[in-house]
């Protein structure tokens, strides 16, 4: 767990028409939060470990905008109002109140009051500047294309069944881009040779959904990266693996480069 963070998000304004989101790398607690989870979730296991590392200067000119608060505190990629991003199917809400083993990680959990003041500290400032950044970045370029970057175990069967696909690319059913870009990302995917979805568990979060607008000119795409592809354990202590992460990024890299180069072509 990192110190305290001077802000919730951490903005790092490129020139590119490319903003990479990452509502979950945090791992940030306020001290009053942190002792109230159990020795469970403490661990923090949920986290997208490592991933502002794996994505770090992979796109010359991409925009950043990271949260610096853990998702236990609150989800950024979680609706305000905390409906269900996949109904029917075991998922976390907008205050986790169980980790993805569905095991509970608070011994006291927060009240509904509690949880409209973390919203209002933490969710509405990371998602005022993701907006602010789209904005800016669509008026220098006319239009804005948001790379949401995330992670999740591979093994996870309160989530899913079997084993994870390495690359899971989420349009929310073809409704969040330009079809190009999704075809660009499975391309790039599928040029490894490993196993790769499109909409399949994972279709996108909230972020996904709510800022990809294509008719508007905003396009937004997630894509979910089983961890076994850069840590070297899915346990603790959630090791970065350089060795696999420099085979790995190369090819990010590739995907981020062919939807900058795309960006003109998507203009109205």
């Amino acid at each position: 767990m990192s110190d305290a963070p001077q802000s919730p998000v951490i903005v790092v304004q490129g020139d590119g028409p490319v903003v990479l989101g990452m509502p979950h790398v945090g791992t940030w607690l306020p001290p009053e939060i942190l002792a109230r989870l159990t020795a469970r979730g403490q661990r923090l296991a949920d986290t997208d470990w490592h991933v502002d590392r794996l994505y770090d200067g992979l796109l010359p000119g991409a925009s950043t905008v990271r949260a610096t608060f853990h998702r236990y505190v609150i989800d950024a990629n979680r609706p305000p109002e905390n409906e269900s991003l996949y109904p029917g199917q075991n998922t976390t809400g907008l205050v986790p109140l169980t980790d993805f083993d569905g095991e509970p990680i608070w011994a006291d959990p927060p009240d509904t009051d509690e949880t409209e003041a973390r919203r209002r500290a933490f969710h509405a400032p990371y998602h005022a500047a993701l907006a602010a950044e789209l904005d800016r970045v669509k008026v220098r370029h006319g239009v804005a294309i948001l790379f949401d970057c995330h992670s999740i175990r591979s093994h996870i069967p309160f989530l899913f069944d079997g084993t994870l696909p390495d690359f899971n690319i989420g349009t929310a059913g073809g409704t969040t881009c330009d079809p190009r870009i999704a075809t660009a990302v499975q391309e790039g995917c599928a040029a490894t040779g490993r196993t790769s979805v499109l909409n399949g568990r994972f279709k996108g979060g909230w972020t996904t959904r709510h800022y990809g607008r294509p008719a508007e000119g905003i396009h937004a795409i997630q894509l979910e990266l089983a961890q076994s592809t850069h840590l070297s354990t899915e346990t603790p202590p959630f090791a970065y693996d350089v060795a696999k992460a420099a085979v790995l990024r190369p090819v990010l890299a590739g995907i981020l480069q062919t939807l900058a180069d795309l960006a003109p072509e998507l203009r109205g």
